[in-house]
């Protein structure tokens, strides 16, 4: 089977297209023929091992799983003895990334508990930009705060996969939602739902004097003094991603720095778990994704150039199986 391989750390061109063994699954696994694949900033992570203490999990001097990819979309074609859930056939979709990953490939092996049944609604190129993104933008904006009708949420790293999924859902919720992101990806989000939008490289939204109900920050580079001076009386500061040294800062002193008046914190994601939350949402039309563009396998390194260069709105997608996906 044709899979991107890497074998050491570095920028894009570190990917090569290669012929491997198409993977056997064990009993509690499926073997998944992939319809598409999307990328996430925990793939950019990993191909770059940068920072280097990412590599305690990925691998200290090489990586350890030699195809990336966590979010993926298929159908099933084998299933392992002590599979019950799946049959073969069946179009699934879900979020590798608690164990080999490798969606970048042809062919993967996938655990019962990291797939989920795809709704006949949803083309794989759309599942597949889901799992990461989706899960954690509804967790974000569920899990530690109660949206009510006229809260006011800010999203701060609002153009990407997360953010762009969250303004959604926020909106669904009849939140007044504020974006921050540059300048060019601001249209697109006021069409998603953001009332206000911030360009983050001329403004910060912590010294606009503006306070928030909630905080979703995907690429924190602030200090906690910022964001607790952002947050109103009972607001919640819930950090993504971000800085490596803004995610110690929080995860360290956020409990500390937290009040009964203003909480800051990690999210933790929960793989796969809110996936049939985030499906009662798409099929109610609350929530599409959406992607930037789609491209083929071998176009794989171009597609992290753009996501190392930040310039993606949404997701970007891989497509392996062009024109089985046409068909839905």
């Amino acid at each position: 089977m044709k899979a991107m391989v890497y074998t050491q750390y570095g920028s894009p061109k570190v990917l090569r297209l290669e012929e491997v063994e198409k993977p056997i699954p064990k009993d509690d696994e499926v073997l998944l023929k992939v319809h598409a694949a999307s990328l996430n900033s925990w793939d950019w992570d990993r191909l770059t091992g940068k920072p280097r203490i990412y590599r305690l999990l990925s691998g200290i001097g090489k990586p350890k799983l030699p195809i990336l990819g966590a979010d993926v979309a298929g159908v099933v074609v084998e299933t392992g003895a002590k599979i019950r859930k799946f049959k073969p056939g069946d179009e699934v979709f879900g979020d590798l990334s608690a164990g080999k990953w490798g969606a970048f490939a042809e062919y993967t092996c996938a655990k019962e508990k990291e797939l989920t049944i795809k709704p006949t609604s949803m083309t794989f190129e759309e599942a597949a930009a889901i799992p990461q993104a989706g899960g954690m933008a509804l967790q974000a904006l569920t899990e530690k705060r109660k949206i009510n009708a006229g809260d006011s949420v800010l999203i701060n790293g609002a153009g990407g996969g997360v953010g762009t999924f969250a303004i959604q859902i926020a909106a669904s919720l009849d939140a007044n939602i504020t974006a921050v992101d540059l300048s060019e990806k601001h249209a697109m989000l006021q069409s998603l739902g953001a009332s206000g939008v911030v360009d983050h490289t001329k403004e910060d939204f912590t010294k606009q004097g503006k306070q928030y109900d909630l905080i979703v920050d995907v690429i924190a580079t602030r200090s906690i003094s910022d964001y607790k001076r952002a947050l109103k009386p009972g607001g919640v500061y819930s950090m993504i991603g971000g800085h490596l040294g803004t995610i110690f800062q929080v995860g360290l002193l956020g409990g500390f720095a937290s009040t009964k008046e203003r909480r800051l914190g990690i999210l933790i994601q929960q793989p796969n778990k809110p996936l049939t939350a985030f499906i009662k949402l798409f099929e109610e039309g609350k929530v599409k994704p959406v992607i930037d563009k789609v491209y083929p396998l071998e176009e794989l390194p171009e597609a992290f150039q753009r996501l190392g260069d930040g310039s993606i709105k949404g997701k970007v997608v891989i497509t392996l199986q062009t024109e089985i996906n046409k068909q839905h």
